[in-house]
């Protein structure tokens, strides 16, 4: 099992930045892809951005390419997603979560945080 917490979310003017971040904890040893994704209201869920653990790839959305990107730390507890000239259509709630290879598809991650909350307002 591995647990999944982020953190950074809030409000902000378009033209912002945010950090987010996401915190592992449990098994994390076996951590190979760590991924981000959003959701808006009345929308599907959507990949924003992935990392590989083993070879540090990393893989961002064409929706965000540009603006966001992701990173870790040394030690692969945590996952940050850098957030730069943040629109207002990049609302949403901001999920991590884990997967055993890389995927832009939700439904092939195992383990879920409860999501951030990004508002961006014009």
């Amino acid at each position: 099992q591995v647990q999944l917490v982020e953190s950074g979310g809030g409000s902000v003017q378009a033209g912002d930045s945010l950090r987010l971040s996401c915190a592992a904890s449990g098994r994390t040893a076996s951590i190979v892809v760590v991924g981000w994704f959003r959701q808006a209201p009345g929308k599907e869920r959507e990949f924003v951005a992935a990392i590989r653990r083993i070879s540090g790839s990393t893989y961002v959305a064409d929706s965000v390419k540009g603006r966001f990107s992701i990173s870790t730390d040394d030690a692969w507890n945590t996952v940050a997603l850098q957030m730069n000239n943040l629109k207002p259509e990049d609302t949403a709630v901001y999920y991590c979560a884990v997967g055993p290879s890389y995927s832009v598809r939700s439904e092939q991650y195992l383990y879920w945080g409860q999501g951030t909350q990004v508002t961006v307002s014009s």
